[in-house]
């Protein structure tokens, strides 16, 4: 599993909320809970705070918050800044992206266009055995599970009761939709 942080600038509990549990699962390893010494020691856990550390930097700059949501990436209008989030392949460029570089969701000119994007990938597939990936956002308050530009269920069966199962124990925790 990898837990993702902070791929927009503005949601900065994006970012406390993967290293909270890394803080968590450090402190409870040391402690001896058998749970989470199970969990450390018989699986894959990755932790990426930070998918865009020049854009949170940026928000935060000056010692106000600019509310700002992309990448720094110097558009070819004048502009700054591609929304990560929607720079991935998987569907891009369809629903809830803009090609205009001057909008808070422009998708950037081509998928994968941005270095932040690009590790992300690379970091993704050089792991054989990764089986979920779960970015953390604060914006809407929503749990979305595969694939959040759809509204039909996920097809296969016990897949789905999985993705229920974990939306509805998460929004108990956090009180999301």
């Amino acid at each position: 599993i990898i837990f993702m942080g902070g791929h927009h600038a503005r949601e900065h509990l994006s970012v406390e909320t993967p290293l909270r549990f890394a803080s968590y699962l450090l402190s409870e390893y040391s402690k001896g809970n058998p749970r989470i010494v199970g969990l450390i020691q018989n699986r894959e856990i990755h932790i990426i705070p930070a998918v865009n550390p020049d854009g949170l930097s940026f928000d935060v700059e000056g010692g106000r918050y600019k509310y700002w949501r992309k990448n720094r990436r110097q558009n070819s209008n004048g502009t700054f800044g591609v929304d990560l989030n929607r720079n991935y392949g998987f569907q891009w460029g369809t629903g809830g992206s803009s090609n205009s570089p001057s909008s808070d969701v422009y998708m950037g000119p081509q998928p994968f266009s941005e270095p932040e994007t690009q590790a992300i990938k690379q970091y993704v597939e050089s792991r054989d055995n990764l089986t979920i990936l779960l970015s953390f956002h604060t914006f809407s308050e929503l749990i979305l599970y595969p694939w959040g530009h759809k509204y039909d269920p996920i097809a296969d069966a016990k897949d789905r009761q999985v993705h229920e199962v974990m939306a509805r124990r998460m929004a108990e925790w956090n009180k999301y939709t």
